[in-house]
């Protein structure tokens, strides 16, 4: 004796297998004419729209991070992660102006120092090729010769006393530029200051 709850759940089965069995076989009709073009299309739409989308966070991912305009020892970074940064560069609230967010250098086997002699001195330079210069490491007895390259040729208030543009100062100076190979054993780097000793040779 079967109940009629039984026989309905039988019969149910049966044409849910029936179903199964006919959606099974226009999906091997399907597979065996080959693909829809409708089919194909849609799977272009979402292969273009995805492309689209990883462009999109790519750009949005690129807007936040930095990178190096070109090849060379990166010499500092004046952004802070979260920080805001604008067309004209970081906001250094030490300088109250704006930095560049990234300064870079060139990789090359010297360095130069920038010398600044008062105007009362210049007249007491001796001639560019018997300028013999001697670059002392503060705080420690380490001296470096250098070598002549050229002198800026205009007088100028020296503002570098405490990097301020608007500076009262009565001192002006004359920049000589030398340069020097890169001492082995203790480091030195760029923006370091350091004492110059200008004599003739």
């Amino acid at each position: 004796m079967t109940s009629k709850d039984m026989l309905d759940s039988a019969e149910n089965a049966v044409k849910v297998a029936d179903a199964n069995l006919k959606v099974a076989e226009r999906q091997l009709d399907l597979t065996v004419a080959g693909a829809w073009i409708y089919d194909i299309q849609n799977q272009q739409s979402q292969v273009t729209a995805l492309a689209k989308q990883l462009a999109s966070s790519t750009a949005l991912l690129n807007k936040y991070t930095l990178h190096a305009p070109a090849d060379g020892p990166v010499l500092a970074i004046n952004a802070a992660v979260g920080s805001y940064v604008s067309g004209q560069g970081s906001y250094d609230t030490y300088t109250q102006g704006y930095l560049p967010v990234v300064l870079m250098g060139a990789p090359q086997g010297y360095d130069q120092v920038r010398c600044y002699v008062d105007e009362i001195l210049v007249h007491r330079l001796p001639d560019p090729k018997d300028t013999h210069a001697t670059m002392f490491i503060r705080g420690t007895d380490k001296s470096v010769p250098l070598e002549f390259v050229r002198t800026q040729p205009y007088v100028s208030p020296k503002i570098e006393l405490s990097d301020q543009r608007l500076e009262r100062v009565d001192v002006r100076v004359l920049p000589l530029l030398f340069r020097f190979q890169k001492p082995e054993g203790f480091p030195v780097y760029p923006g370091q200051l350091v004492d110059v000793y200008i004599a003739e040779k």
